[in-house]
C-alpha cells in the first residue's frame, strides 16, 4: 500500500512555532526549511510527500518542483492550497493508497475528510518530526560508536547522517 502525505505549506508554517517566528524574517526560509523536514519525513518513513503552497493571490504563478524526493507544488492563480489539495487527494484515491493530509485548517479540508483523506494535524506532524528526529539522532550516535560502512542505510537516510555529520542541519 502506498501511503501519500500531502502536506498544506503554509498552514503548516503558521501552526508550528520556529516556522511561523521566522516566516516574518525569511519567509522563503522558512518554506526551504519546512521542505527539508519533509524530506527527512520521506526519507525515513517512506511515505510519498507533497507539499503545497498558496500562490493563488501571485499572477501567473504555478510551479512544480522535486527537493529530495519531496514533490512541491506553488498553486495557480486563482486556485487555493485546499483547492489543490481536494484535487490531488482525488487522482490518488485508490484501493491501494493511503492518503494524509497535514493541516490545521480542518474546515477548508472536509471535503477531502469526507471523501476518505486521513487528517494529520500540524501538530500531530510536529510530534512525529520531532520522534524522528531522535531516532535519527539515536541512529547517528550509535553509528559513530561503530563502523559507520557496516550499516546498511537507505540512501536519503545515509545523506542526511552525512549531511549532519558536516555539521549542515
Amino acid at each position: 500500500m502506498e501511503n501519500i502525505l500531502i502536506v498544506d505549506g503554509y498552514n503548516v508554517i503558521g501552526a508550528w512555532p520556529e516556522l511561523r517566528s521566522l516566516k516574518d524574517l525569511d519567509f522563503a526560509k522558512a518554506r526551504d526549511i519546512l521542505i527539508e523536514k519533509m524530506a527527512e519525513y520521506q526519507a525515513f518513513t517512506g511515505y510519498r510527500v507533497i507539499v503545497v503552497f498558496d500562490a493563488h493571490l501571485v499572477p501567473g504563478i504555478e510551479k512544480k518542483s522535486k527537493n529530495y524526493k519531496v514533490e512541491v507544488i506553488f498553486t495557480r492563480e486563482n486556485e487555493t492550497a485546499d483547492e489543490r489539495i481536494e484535487k490531488l487527494a482525488s487522482e490518488f484515491k485508490n484501493v491501494n493508497t493511503r492518503i494524509f493530509v497535514a493541516t490545521s485548517d480542518y474546515t477548508e479540508q472536509w471535503v477531502v475528510f469526507a471523501k476518505g483523506a486521513l487528517r494529520k494535524s500540524s501538530r500531530e506532524l510536529k510530534i512525529e518530526m520531532e520522534d524522528i528526529e531522535k531516532r535519527i539522532d539515536r541512529k547517528v550516535k550509535s553509528a559513530k560508536e561503530r563502523n559507520f560502512s557496516s550499516i546498511s542505510l537507505s540512501e536519503e537516510i545515509a545523506e542526511i547522517f552525512e549531511k549532519w555529520r558536516r555539521g549542515q542541519k
